[in-house]
């Protein structure tokens, strides 16, 4: 079973992800926290993560930026998702090797479909 962790702070979003993920059958860990997730990744890496950028404790392209280089080649793909949509956000995302950037609102079968698409490649 694909493993999926999911760091976003606001617990409405979370819930509507989680649920998306899980009854497209993945096996979901999520947390409003980015201390937490970090650890949590490290400790127990997931096949990819979906970030929230403005997150308690650790922000999402910090996390992203400390697993991509953790995991060097082998890091698991990070999508972030983000309130923020202007060209430099974007680009702060690519700087810290973020493999997908999503602008909310989303739709979360939107999401499904760029998380399938990440774990396909």
């Amino acid at each position: 079973m694909t493993n999926v962790l999911i760091a976003e702070d606001d617990p409405h979003i979370q819930l509507l992800i989680r649920k998306q993920l899980e009854v497209a059958g993945y096996r979901v860990w999520a947390t409003l926290d980015g201390e937490e997730a970090l650890r949590h990744a490290l400790e127990q890496p997931p096949d990819i993560l979906v970030l929230d950028i403005m997150l308690p404790g650790k922000d999402g392209l910090e996390i992203c930026r400390q697993v991509k280089e953790h995991f060097g080649a082998k890091a698991p793909p990070v999508i972030i998702i983000s309130a923020r949509g202007q060209e430099m956000d974007v680009e702060a995302g690519d700087s810290v090797g973020a493999d997908d950037y999503i602008i909310k609102p989303f739709s979360p079968r939107a999401l499904l479909e760029h998380v399938q698409a990440l774990l396909d490649r």
